[in-house]
């Protein structure tokens, strides 16, 4: 990606350099009403893109911004890098989720509307220093609200879970006897070491894909979720989505899949095809993505919903939730200009600083 100039739907009272995320980053300056976006660095952990987002982040100081944004997550090379101008610099530190719907919102011109904010991706720090990455959101520039999420697992063994996703697969099985070394997993979860709870739609395709297409190892993220929704695509029966739960709790809805892999797990012993059981998942995703949202709308009065995050990259799955919400009577925003992955995060990083401040 190149570099890109966005015009924003109102004046910022300050500027802003926002520091972007760990992966596919970018940095934003946004002065006025225009936001400069840098191009992308894949991963700043290698040593070449750190050092082309050092200096993409000097060139824009020139501009003398006068807040610095960043992530919540306290490891990602550009929070430390904002951290360490913190004694020269205002930092405004903004939630990865949040960041996401605040770019998609920027970019389709809203005003500051609340919205309803479908989050997904592969993870993001919490306020609650929990990984999320399955997120309903109410919210507007300035701050949100968790209203709905899915539900959590751990990630045992950390992020070998997404080159090895039959970890995923155990976990939602609650370690059945079907899934071979259980018994170090289970020791490993229940001793609590490296077992992150996470609330992840990536980590959940990576899970459906590995069940579905009988992969135990990826050899990078999110290649099993590509190759599932390859076979998806092939499928001619089509049929209804595979079932979620949603449950009700004090803070919210949250969303269990154990039905939709019992179903799948169903499907794939009566030897149905592989790509009608692919198919049926991603109508089961954009199915509860419709009923979430129809829930949230009738408590909450609001109608725009906002999608964003690397997980809509699946144009299958984008394609079908934006079927079914346009149907429902729901406006949409999806990105214009800017990827949905986390790209995207500095441009909301921007302008959430600046409204908050």
């Amino acid at each position: 990606m190149g570099s890109k100039t966005i015009k924003l739907p109102f004046k910022l009272q300050k500027s802003v350099l926002a520091l972007g995320s760990q992966t596919k980053n970018t940095v934003c300056l946004a002065k006025g009403k225009t936001a400069y976006i840098s191009p992308l660095c894949a991963d700043l952990n290698t040593p070449e893109n750190l050092a082309a987002f050092e200096r993409e982040a000097k060139y824009f100081f020139r501009q003398h911004p006068v807040l610095i944004a960043c992530d919540l997550h306290p490891e990602y090379q550009s929070t430390k890098y904002a951290l360490r101008l913190s004694a020269k610099y205002r930092l405004e530190p903004v939630q990865h989720h949040h960041a996401h719907i605040a770019s998609c919102m920027a970019e389709n011109g809203l005003a500051n509307q609340k919205v309803i904010g479908v989050a997904f991706d592969g993870t993001g720090l919490g306020p609650d220093n929990t990984i999320w990455g399955a997120e309903f959101l109410l919210c507007d520039y300035k701050k949100f609200l968790r209203l709905a999420h899915l539900k959590e697992i751990p990630l045992v063994g950390g992020e070998k879970a997404i080159l090895e996703p039959w970890r995923l697969v155990a976990a939602w099985f609650n370690f059945a006897k079907t899934i071979d070394k259980k018994h170090l997993l289970k020791k490993i979860y229940q001793s609590g070491v490296n077992s992150p709870l996470a609330s992840s739609m990536g980590r959940l395709f990576d899970a459906a894909a590995s069940l579905i297409l009988d992969k135990r190892e990826a050899r990078f993220e999110a290649e099993l979720a590509v190759a599932l929704e390859k076979l998806a695509a092939k499928d001619k029966l089509k049929g209804p989505g595979y079932t979620f739960k949603r449950i009700k709790s004090k803070s919210g809805y949250i969303l269990d899949p154990r039905s939709c892999f019992k179903q799948i797990m169903r499907d794939l012993k009566a030897q149905k095809p592989r790509e009608n059981i692919a198919w049926r998942f991603h109508r089961g995703v954009a199915e509860m993505i419709v009923k979430t949202c129809l829930a949230l709308r009738k408590e909450h009065k609001i109608n725009r919903v906002v999608l964003s995050g690397g997980v809509f990259q699946n144009k299958l799955l984008l394609q079908i939730s934006l079927g079914l919400l346009c149907k429902e009577g729901f406006f949409i925003f999806t990105h214009q200009y800017l990827p949905c992955n986390d790209a995207s995060i500095s441009l909301g990083q921007a302008v959430i600083a600046s409204c908050r401040s």
